[in-house]
Order: structure tokens, then C-alpha cells, then sequence
């Protein structure tokens, strides 16, 4: 079985040429670069400052083990006092995955973590944005496989942004096929 690097080179791109006509190598959409990020607001709102801190290590801590790379913290930007949030307070981590870390990634998400999520069916075209992005919500991290759900304290959702280069949907959704995501027909 090819890795999906070698996938891209040798099948996806001589397929995209054909049907759309591309010219050179370079042209031809590519994923430029995979976005993994979560929210800690629910899971931290209304607890004490050394509770949530142990949380929000907790969530870093997974995030870091699904992707193999630090996820960096985001901070509120401004205070909303019905959602008990300060300015400056951290709510959320994101880790920006390129290269070889995001063809692993993908690798693992393709073929291991969709055939273990419950009532996978495939993902929806609608999933794919205009510029040919695929957007994706996980509510529980547990159907990765280097996660251990009979020792996980507190289950999170999280989201999964796969940028192309493409530029409308029809392309996006090609090339995504091509590489082996599972999109309905």
C-alpha cells in the first residue's frame, strides 16, 4: 500500500491533469496543510483555578499525543460575563499540522480513525467548502487509536480543518476522493 505522499505524486496527480486539464505538476491542488483545534470553555467554565488548569493540561496533553506536535493555546480576546470568560484567559488550543506530521495524520485518520468511528457511513460532500476545504467536527477524541477510552477521565470534541490549494469545490472534492477520504457519492 502507498503512503499517501507517494498516493499524491503517482496516481492523484496524473488523474487531476487529466481531468482538468492541468499543465505542470505545480498546479495541481495539493493539502497544504491540516488544522486540529479544541475548545476548552465547557470543560473549564465553572471550575476552580487549579481545576480547570488540570483540565486544560489534560485536553494539551491529547492533542499533542493525536497529533505529535504542541498545540498552541488560544486566549479570549474580550470578556463576556454570561459566559463567565475573562479576557486573556486561555479557551482553546490549535495545532497547525504540515509535511510529513500531516500526511501521518491524515494516514491515521483515513484508515483507522473513520472505520472506528460508530455509524460512519461516510462524510458528506456538504462537509467540503466553495474553495474546496473540508471541515470536520469529532464529539468524542476517543475513536482515534492513540487514545485509550477505558482510561479516559474526560471525553472532548474536536475539529479538523483540511486546507487545499484547490480553487472551487469540484476540485477539492476530486482530489479528496482521489486520496482516499470516504465521501458519499
Amino acid at each position: 500500500m502507498l503512503k499517501l505522499s507517494e498516493k499524491y505524486k503517482k496516481e492523484v496527480v496524473p488523474e487531476m491533469k487529466k481531468e482538468f486539464g492541468y499543465t505542470n505538476d505545480m498546479a495541481v491542488p495539493r493539502i497544504e496543510k491540516v488544522i486540529v483545534n479544541c475548545g476548552f470553555g465547557r470543560q473549564v467554565s465553572g471550575k476552580t483555578g487549579k481545576e480547570g488548569e488540570k483540565v486544560q493540561k489534560h485536553i494539551l496533553g491529547e492533542l499533542s499525543s493525536l497529533t505529535g506536535q504542541k498545540p498552541a493555546l488560544r486566549k479570549a480576546k474580550k470578556s463576556i460575563s454570561s459566559f463567565k470568560l475573562r479576557k486573556g484567559v486561555p479557551i482553546g488550543a490549535v495545532v497547525t499540522l504540515r509535511g510529513r506530521k500531516m500526511y501521518d495524520f491524515l494516514e491515521r485518520l483515513i484508515f483507522i480513525t473513520f472505520p472506528r468511528t460508530r455509524d460512519f457511513r461516510g462524510l458528506d460532500p456538504k462537509l467540503i467548502d466553495q474553495k474546496g476545504n473540508l471541515c470536520l467536527g469529532f464529539k468524542e477524541h476517543t475513536s482515534f487509536p492513540e487514545i485509550s477510552a477505558e482510561r479516559e477521565k474526560s471525553i472532548f470534541g474536536l475539529e479538523i480543518v483540511i486546507v487545499t490549494t484547490a480553487d472551487n469545490k469540484e476540485q477539492g472534492l476530486k482530489l479528496l476522493r482521489l486520496l482516499g477520504f470516504p465521501i458519499k457519492p
